[in-house]
This record gives C-alpha cells, structure tokens and sequence, in this order.
C-alpha cells in the first residue's frame, strides 16, 4: 500500500501553498511597478484613456475666470517667453480686453535664445503662430498637445523648416515647448472652450525673452538682435491695445495690424508689400511707447559699454600688473620634491667650491624636509618685490629670513644665578 502511494506522487521538490501565494504576490507586484514606471514615461499618471481631452479646466481656474468676469468659452490667446521659462495664458473678458488669466511655468524647453532655422536642429521657434482646430492632438503620446504650425509664411518664406512643434505635456522636449501634464490639461481645455465659444484660431506668440528695454540692452550684441526687434513691434502692439495683433507677412517681414488701402490685393510672404494702413490711434500709441523705449535702450546700452569697458581696461592693467611682479615669466612655478633642493634655493657653484661638499642638514625624526638642503648663504641681490619689503620693513619674516641658515648653537657655559 505504502509503494502503490509513493508511485502516485510527484517527485522533486514541492511547493507548499504559502511558497506559491508568495511567488504570486511578487508577480503582481512586478506588474505594478512596470505599469508605474511606464506611466511615468509616458506622463499620462495625471488623466489617462480616451476622455483626457474632455477634462473641465480645474477649479482654481475656473475661481479666476469669475473672478476676472471672463465667460468659459471667450477667445484666449498665449505668450511665451524662453529665457523666463514662462507661458501666459491671456482671455477675452466681458469688457472686450484680454487679461492675464494665468502664468504657468515651462517644464522644459530646446535649444537656445533665438529662432528655429532647420529640421533637427533641436531649437524652440520664435515668432507669432495662429493654432486652428486641426492643429490641437488629443491622442499625444505626450498626455495632451497642439502643433505650432511651424513653419508659417514669414519661416518659409525664409526657407526655415521643421515638422511636428508642439506645446505639450510629459515635461519632455526635443523643439517643443514642454509643459507638466496638469498644466497642458487646463491650457488644453481653456483652448478647446475658446473653438466652442466661436473663436477659429488662438494666437501663440513666442519670444525670446520679454521685450523690455533692459532685456534688449542685455542682448544687443547678439546675431538675432534685428529679428527680435521686429518680433518687439508685434509686442508693443499687444501691450498698448491688449487685444492679439492681426499678423501679416510680406517683403519676408512681419506686419502687425495692417489693411491694405486696394480692396482685394493680399499681403504675399515674398513679394512686395502693397499699400497698407495702420489705425492711428494704434500707430501713435506704439510710437509713443517705442520712443520711450528706445530712449532707455540707448541709455542702458551706453552704461552697459561703459560697463565692458571699465572691465577690459582693469583686465589688462591686472595682467600687466602680473607681469610685472612675475618678473614677466609665464611658465609654470616648479615645485620641488620632498627630498630635493628648489631650483631657486640652489646655491651657485663656482671655481673655489667646486670640491667643497655640501653641509649634511641635521635630520629630525617626523620633520616634512629632513634631506632637504639650504643653503647657509643668502643671495645678494634682492631684486624681488618680497626683498623690497624685508629690507626697508622692520617687522614680519625679516627677523627669521636674517636667521636663515643659521644652525643651532650649542654651548656649555651655564650662565650664573642672579644675586
């Protein structure tokens, strides 16, 4: 009987059930920590499936927009700004002025001050882009995003080119503007309200930096300086009306708020411009602002210059002064090894005491230079700034430096007790 059940049993070693719920238990906590490390790669840990589009903007925004006496569904416009690592949102109030609804900063953004150029080269644009419908993406594999539209007229009229350049989430950008996934979801909403609302494309401006004065002076040697004042007249456009410029492209320059004076006849991206007008009252209030603009540039530049220069004549009296107290020697100082005699502390060998064999130095147990060698005699010159001081000032090393090669004195007179 007890053969016939030994048959009957599996051989090998087995697995009690508490091994096998263990074993279980590590699986599933496996599974687990993939699919959260996977969601943050992706960045979808915030709103994941396909109703991530279809989010309400949050509270807090929805409290400001009360607040600010806006309708959900009013025009919006955004700028960017690269060197604050800043993107606006501006919205339509009731009153007709867009106000600054809300300030987010950018996660990540590429490449450096100044404007994309080519394919691949990594770098944010700069410039004034108009996002319809068609360019928004609910299905991005970075959470939420929509497409630059770059290249438009004035790049391509300048032979600039690129593809797929986005404001979007997962805080990851290689050309793009990269934003957390809680961020681009409400930019996302606010711009997806505005269609509802009638409005067919939303305005991005990006710029380089906020076009003040100071900013302008800071970079006015930079190769893009004329591009950005170009982009500051755009600028100055909003910031006087606070309402987003009409944008028109023609002689491969940007024009803002300009209507042709012949019916029909269109602003071409390459051609000539035609005759075109600027609302006075527009035109006026940018001038006035440009003017006093321009007036604290100058000001800023020719501080900043004087500034430089101030610097570069202290440089070079500095290294003259250099120079000077290093005897006009560049090379490198040689340092000696323990053991060996400094190039500068040996002493000159002549004729008469060419056979005479140096002192052996009185070696003391745990001393750093026992087998070093100094010389007794101490060098007539003193044409060095630290000989200068030791021969005129009668305090310091000078004491110790006339003691130098001086060996200990020994004697055996002990001196009389005092009456």
């Amino acid at each position: 009987m007890v053969f016939r059940r030994s048959m009957h049993m599996p051989f090998g070693p087995q697995e009690g059930p508490k091994r096998q719920g263990s074993r279980k238990t590590l699986k599933t906590s496996a599974v687990l920590l993939a699919a959260i490390f996977l969601a943050a790669c992706q960045g979808d840990d915030f709103v994941t499936g396909p109703n991530k589009s279809k989010q309400p903007v949050s509270a807090s925004i929805k409290r400001q927009m009360t607040d600010l006496n806006m309708s959900a569904t009013s025009p919006i416009m955004i700028r960017i700004f690269k060197e604050e690592s800043e993107l606006e949102v501006w919205k339509q109030s009731r009153t007709g002025k867009f106000t600054l609804l809300e300030e987010f900063e950018i996660c990540k953004w590429s490449g450096k001050l100044g404007p994309k150029f080519k394919e691949g080269d990594r770098q944010a644009p700069e410039g004034f882009y108009e996002i319809t419908p068609a360019l928004m993406n609910p299905n991005s594999s970075y959470h939420l995003a929509f497409n630059l539209g770059y290249p438009n007229k004035y790049d391509r009229a300048h032979g600039r080119t690129g593809s797929h350049l986005m404001v979007h989430g997962a805080c990851s950008s290689r050309g793009c503007y990269a934003m957390t996934d809680e961020q681009v979801q409400d930019i996302y909403a606010l711009a997806r309200d505005s269609f509802k609302g009638g409005q067919r494309a939303f305005q991005v401006q990006a710029f380089p930096f906020r076009m003040t004065p100071e900013n302008m002076a800071r970079h006015r040697s930079s190769p893009h300086l004329d591009y950005w004042k170009m982009l500051k007249t755009g600028y100055d456009h909003f910031e006087v009306t606070k309402a987003p410029p009409k944008i028109s492209v023609c002689e491969k320059k940007y024009v803002f708020d300009a209507t042709t004076l012949v019916d029909g006849v269109p602003f071409r991206a390459s051609a000539k411009c035609p005759e075109y007008q600027v609302s006075p009252r527009i035109a006026s209030a940018v001038a006035s602002k440009q003017r006093l603009d321009n007036k604290k540039y100058q000001q800023l530049a020719a501080r900043y210059d004087a500034r430089e220069e101030r610097q570069q004549r202290w440089d070079e009296r500095s290294n003259k002064l250099a120079e000077a107290l290093g005897g006009g020697n560049d090379a490198p100082p040689v340092t000696a090894e323990a053991g060996t005699i400094p190039p500068a502390e040996q002493p000159t060998q002549t004729a008469s005491t060419t056979n005479e064999s140096a002192p052996a130095s009185t070696k003391k147990p745990g001393s750093v230079v026992e087998t070093a060698y100094v010389s007794k005699e101490k060098p007539k010159g003193n044409g060095s700034v630290g000989g200068f001081f030791k021969r005129w000032v009668p305090f310091g090393q000078k004491a110790s430096d006339e003691g130098a090669g001086v060996g200990p004195i020994s004697t055996e007179v002990v001196p009389a007790a005092k009456p």
